[in-house]
């Protein structure tokens, strides 16, 4: 075991523009006079996770889903030793953090969809009351990815999605961070606030 990168740059960069946005949509979300930075916020998210969907198939190594998402056996087995504090180490996302991937990415698109269609005046209340009750949700999931972090603590999870280095066998290293489809992202990231702010 030693040190390795995993998580290449789109994965790290998607995560903290993700994080950021979601905490400014959320900080914004109840004033009229911050509305659009509500929207534009809201609008990063969106292009965020719709970038990181299609990163999920065509990404490097522990990008994919492919190599993350398990069953729901191997996913309950992992929990279960997680109580008794005897988890196996993963290189990439664990099994429950592989769900919670699957999870906040779904309700984020479902959400700010609602939101999107709310401030277009477009469906009626039912919509906005929709796009709360949905963030609502995505902060009970982010409490959980917090939690199940802190309880992996001994695996330096924060400081990995920062640096992308994680302990690991050598032959399960990404070859390269992919800098050009970090650049990509922002870029789409930029684009696709601006059109859903409009």
């Amino acid at each position: 075991m030693q040190k390795i990168l995993v998580w290449d740059m789109p994965v790290r960069l998607g995560h903290w523009l993700m994080a950021g946005g979601f905490v400014l949509a959320w900080v914004t979300s109840e004033s009229e006079a911050w509305r659009l930075v509500h929207v534009f916020a809201g609008g990063t998210v969106t292009a965020v996770a719709l970038f990181r969907l299609v990163w999920g198939f065509i990404g490097s190594r522990h990008a994919r889903f492919a190599s993350f998402v398990r069953g729901p056996r191997q996913t309950l087995d992992y929990l279960k030793r997680l109580r008794h504090l005897a988890h196996p180490h993963h290189t990439g996302h664990n099994p429950a953090g592989g769900w919670i991937v699957v999870l906040l990415l779904s309700l984020v698109l479902l959400t700010c969809a609602c939101g999107w269609f709310a401030y277009q005046d477009i469906g009626g209340e039912w919509l906005a009351n929709a796009h709360k009750l949905g963030t609502n949700l995505i902060l009970v999931v982010i409490g959980v990815h917090v939690l199940l972090v802190m309880s992996t603590s001994n695996e330096y999870l924060v400081n990995a999605m920062l640096n992308g280095r994680k302990l690991g066998p050598k032959e399960e290293a990404i070859a390269k961070p992919h800098r050009l489809a970090a650049a990509v992202l922002l870029i789409w990231a930029a684009a696709g606030a601006w059109w859903l702010a409009l």
